[in-house]
């Protein structure tokens, strides 16, 4: 598949754009670009690719677009996630939530994207998917269920205490009163111990071990663990991401005693605080499905939902997909894998979760 999509061109009498498929050469131009793209985000950088081939085995496909000089002007990581239970799609970006497109000009988005829908095409995948942060193609298919959140923070951490809604600033409170501390890992260790137990009592299967270490390895410092203990033992735990002046706080999970000590409500805080400390200005808490637990959750801080326009070109499927634990055709597999076994979904969820995308 690489030749069919090594040169796809898109050329006027001022512009020129090739689209090749990037190669590991690439991947220093391919952050250099990602860091000063507006369009880009933490998700786009280069090292995912290698993380999900080699905890997922999934192919992927980096698309970059070229001006005439040579200088990389957009990017388009693409993973191609096939499996008999959920489909077969090519995604941007799979098991991420923020993907498509990141360009300089109009042109190489369009290439980009021409490029995509013409690899999808030719793989005969049911679907592509762009998890766009803004519409791009608006004769495409979009699916009204995603929204992001995303607020500039003050530099004064007690001024965005007080910007929290009261009640949840109580919550934050009862958190410090029962004396939870924080601390930062190097180790995902008091990490899976805490998010391996929130998953399976989500009824969701867990990641690899091993794909969190590969995340923490590739990213060093950029990929923060934060950890809330109570008298010496984890209770809640977050892997938060840091991009320019942004940070993410990405996969999270608590121990059965962390609703109690409202151990979340403190973490969260604490990830916010911490950065705040250190320069960073944006906090983003990313994507939740509306009328959620988690949608309410973020907008009881006072965060206003900003909607996510995934976009789709439908190739051989029929209708939209429909993969969440919301459809009523997989209440039955939530609720049987509530019920689970510690060990035994943490043996059997990284075997399905690989095929989630």
């Amino acid at each position: 598949m690489t030749a069919a999509v090594s040169c796809v061109p898109t050329q006027t009498a001022t512009d020129h754009v090739r689209v090749r498929e990037a190669q590991a050469g690439d991947a220093a131009a391919w952050d250099a670009f990602v860091q000063n793209c507006p369009d880009a985000t933490f998700l786009h950088r280069y090292a995912w690719k290698g993380i999900f081939e080699r905890s997922f085995g999934h192919r992927m496909y980096y698309l970059c677009a070229e001006d005439e000089r040579g200088a990389m002007i957009g990017v388009l990581p693409l993973g191609h996630v096939r499996s008999r239970m959920f489909g077969n799609a090519l995604i941007s970006v799979p098991f991420l939530v923020y993907g498509g497109a990141a360009a300089n000009t109009d042109r190489a988005r369009q290439a980009l994207e021409a490029a995509a829908e013409e690899l999808a095409v030719q793989m005969r995948v049911d679907y592509l998917e762009l998890r766009n942060l803004r519409s791009t193609q608006p004769e495409w298919l979009k699916k009204d269920l995603y929204v992001t959140f995303r607020k500039e923070m003050d530099p004064d951490p007690e001024v965005n205490l007080t910007r929290i809604p009261r009640k949840q600033r109580a919550m934050v409170r009862k958190g410090i009163q029962a004396g939870l501390t924080s601390e930062i890992d190097q180790t995902i260790d008091r990490f899976y111990f805490a998010y391996s137990r929130s998953v399976r009592n989500l009824g969701t299967p867990v990641f690899s071990r091993r794909y969190f270490e590969r995340i923490k390895q590739a990213f060093g410092d950029d990929c923060q663990i934060l950890t809330i203990t109570k008298d010496g033992r984890a209770v809640s735990s977050v892997m938060s991401f840091v991009f320019r002046d942004e940070i993410l706080p990405y996969f999270g999970g608590g121990t059965g005693e962390a609703r109690a000590l409202k151990a979340n409500d403190f973490m969260y805080w604490e990830v916010m605080r911490r950065s705040c400390e250190a320069g960073i200005r944006v906090f983003d808490y990313g994507r939740s499905k509306q009328g959620t637990g988690s949608y309410s959750f973020k907008k009881n801080w006072g965060f206003e939902p900003q909607p996510l326009p995934y976009q789709y070109r439908l190739v051989k499927a029929g209708e939209l997909p429909d993969i969440n634990p919301l459809n009523p055709k997989y209440r039955l597999f939530v609720q049987m894998w509530q019920r689970l076994p510690l060990w035994l979904a943490n043996r059997l969820g990284p075997m399905i979760s690989r095929n989630l995308g």
